[in-house]
């Protein structure tokens, strides 16, 4: 995996997540393709693009967060990732088979979540090891099903007072 994604103590997940959802044979076979999205609100771009594809791997633009202010200044930027998977509508076993395969899918990306930590540790930016997957109820869109998981980017913040930002 390139560095392309890291700029200045920051990590790009969305760079980052749509060379794993390029590069994953399950994500290949099952026909998935990468999206950026603005939160579950902006998921009109995901449901256009699957008009014709099948399944689609997304990631918000935006995050939640907050700013730590103790001994060491650290900010929290939390990323949400989204599956979903086509199905023809009002079949639960269809409906099923995708739930299986983006469990699947999520724990193939964990694993390379695993070695990206490490990778990232050395540059002070540390992903929270424990790591949200929720599915979501009934149907994300008609004849969807859908999931999510969340991931914890803590970064160090440089709080010094520069003199030179204030009039």
């Amino acid at each position: 995996m390139n560095n392309d994604y890291k700029l200045n103590g920051r990590w790009d997940a969305a760079a980052f997540f749509e060379e794993l959802t390029a590069t994953n044979r399950l994500a290949q076979t099952e026909g998935f393709i990468f999206c950026r999205v603005s939160g579950l609100e902006g998921f009109e771009e995901a449901v256009n693009s699957m008009q014709s594809a099948t399944a689609v791997v997304c990631v918000s633009d935006i995050a939640d967060g907050y700013t730590d202010l103790n001994n060491t200044p650290r900010t929290r930027r939390v990323k949400t990732v989204f599956f979903a998977m086509r199905h023809s509508a009002e079949d639960m076993e269809a409906r099923s088979e995708c739930m299986e395969i983006m469990r699947e899918l999520f724990r193939q990306f964990a694993s390379r979540l695993i070695l990206e930590k490490v990778k990232l540790e050395q540059n002070c930016i540390y992903l929270d090891p424990r790591i949200s997957f929720n599915e979501i109820d009934r149907y994300f869109f008609s004849g969807a099903a859908g999931a999510y998981f969340q991931i914890a980017v803590d970064c160090y913040t440089d709080l010094r007072l520069n003199p030179d930002e204030w009039s």
